[in-house]
């Protein structure tokens, strides 16, 4: 697995689902209350991936008006079936419920969607048996988010007519794993005559484990495999920790592979959230053995520039915003050389902030912007929800002389600010994380944040460094990841400029 990268999507990119039509691989992983929705990548060898749209990208097809953060679109599946690309998911804290998109581009565009009738849960895998017959295989976890309880019904089944969105019967029991807890994220393949049904359980955090059985019909009944969980990271030292919610595929040099979440620690914290990760398939005796998850020890790195006057505006698909697309919330002004964004919601830390932002792909980063107050109050900001957030705030100084910037660090029972004030009317924010080099010492701290504000004559202040772990998975929303861009608090707020810097994976 080492000619491999992982991660091998990086960033906030959980719950991955991967399907090979004519040598072509496509992958679709889960984006919770951010659209676009349903990011898909595309690959030829396994190695390069491209992100080459998203499924939804209208507000109406996901429902997402007034979803609350770490609900909204969970845990794709996508598939291929009689010439047409279809991705199955559970839209939590949403009318639409289990929804079925089609195309015929997994680039785009997608169907407005199909909700399903009488599929109630999260996680539903979409599979045909050999008479064509269409089988929604689930997880039935009934949420109540308001009282922010929930119970596991285990994993059930029903056939549906995709056509009618309905399913055809009362959904059956299936096996439902070893008896840890949440039993999720099934999928079903059709192997030497047997179906085999791949499922995670034991949560989504530490325990969280892949397990496998069989039948010989798709409706069952399963038999567990004898080693199960095949695949676990729990109670170990592996540099990748909580795989599971796995998706089986025939690699490009005809073994199978398969891609998972999982999660990377940067000292005591987890910044990036959940990533989608790889690892080998060996078959013994009838039954997968996946490879325990490896870390890449060959980082690439990324650089990204958008520039706002020469035309690098919001059509790449890496841009995200809460509930709403970005182009509803920001406008490119290429002849005035700027991408304006309006305060109408609120500022970062509000339910629909007026924010655009892209992942974090990288624990070592460099997130900067150039931006004009001179009509508002905004800036540049790192999101994990909207109670967990730091920013560089830019605003006209008092008297109308020069530019004061404030860094904001906000947890939900405390804010903290710094502030100075800059000579000129526009300047540079830039936003850091970095793992300290003297990690033995700060082990008990996460990675580092550091915000800065570069003045016109190049100048650098530093107005705060932050203990990541405050913004990660273990204290804030533990289903993203930190999401970092641009923001307005109040007036028009100009950006001329975006740069992401990412120094290796690891």
């Amino acid at each position: 697995m080492s000619e491999l990268p992982n991660p091998l999507i990086p960033g906030f990119n959980p719950d991955p689902s991967c399907v090979l039509v004519d040598d072509i691989y496509y992958l679709v992983t889960s984006s919770f209350e951010y659209l676009p929705a349903l990011p898909v990548y595309r690959s030829t060898d396994f190695v390069a991936w491209e992100h080459i749209g998203n499924v939804a990208t209208r507000e109406e097809q996901v429902g997402l008006a007034r979803t609350v953060s770490g609900a909204g679109v969970w845990a794709p599946t996508i598939r291929y079936h009689d010439g047409v690309f279809h991705v199955i998911v559970s839209v939590m804290d949403s009318p639409r419920g289990c929804v079925v998109f089609t195309a015929d581009d997994p680039a785009g565009p997608w169907s407005d969607g199909l909700t399903i009738d009488g599929i109630v849960g999260i996680d539903p895998d979409l599979a045909w048996d050999e008479r064509g017959v269409a089988y929604v295989t689930y997880s039935a976890l009934e949420l109540d988010l308001v009282e922010g309880t929930g119970s596991h019904g285990g994993i059930r089944q029903a056939r549906v007519d995709l056509e009618a969105g309905k399913a055809l019967e009362e959904p059956r029991s299936l096996w439902s794993g070893t008896g840890l807890t949440a039993p999720e994220a099934p999928h079903l393949y059709l192997r030497n005559g047997y179906w085999y049904l791949l499922i995670a359980e034991g949560g989504t955090e530490s325990g969280h484990s892949v397990s496998v059985a069989r039948s010989s019909t798709i409706e069952g009944p399963f038999e567990g495999a004898p080693g199960n969980p095949v695949l676990s990271a729990s109670g170990t030292g592996r540099p990748v920790q909580c795989t599971g919610h796995a998706d089986l595929v025939r690699g490009p040099h005809g073994a199978d592979l398969l891609v998972l979440l999982g999660t990377r620690r940067a000292l005591a914290a987890t910044p990036l959230g959940r990533e989608t990760y790889v690892t080998g398939v060996e078959w013994i005796d009838g039954w997968p053995q996946p490879a325990p998850v490896d870390l890449d020890p060959h980082p690439e790195p990324l650089h990204e520039h958008f520039a706002f006057a020469e035309g690098t505006g919001l059509a790449d698909p890496g841009w995200l915003s809460v509930g709403r697309m970005p182009t509803e919330v920001a406008s490119v002004e290429e002849r005035l050389g700027h991408l304006t964004i309006r305060a109408a919601s609120g500022g970062i830390d509000a339910f629909r902030p007026d924010f655009v932002g892209r992942r974090q792909r990288h624990l070592k980063s460099v997130f900067e912007t150039g931006i004009d107050p001179s009509d508002g109050r905004g800036g540049l900001g790192l999101r994990f929800d909207e109670d967990f957030t730091v920013a560089l705030i830019a605003e006209r100084a008092p008297g109308g002389r020069g530019t004061r910037v404030t860094a904001r660090a906000c947890l939900p029972a405390l804010t903290q600010t710094w502030s100075a004030e800059v000579a000129g009317d526009r300047v540079g924010l830039r936003l850091v994380t970095d793992v300290p080099l003297n990690g033995k010492a700060l082990s008990k701290s996460g990675d580092l944040i550091r915000l800065i504000v570069v003045e016109e004559c190049g100048a650098e202040t530093q107005l705060a460094a932050l203990d990541g772990r405050f913004w990660s998975a273990e204290t804030a929303a533990p289903f993203t990841g930190r999401v970092t861009g641009m923001f307005a608090e109040e007036g028009a707020v100009h950006f001329t400029e975006f740069r992401y810097h990412g120094e290796g994976r690891s």
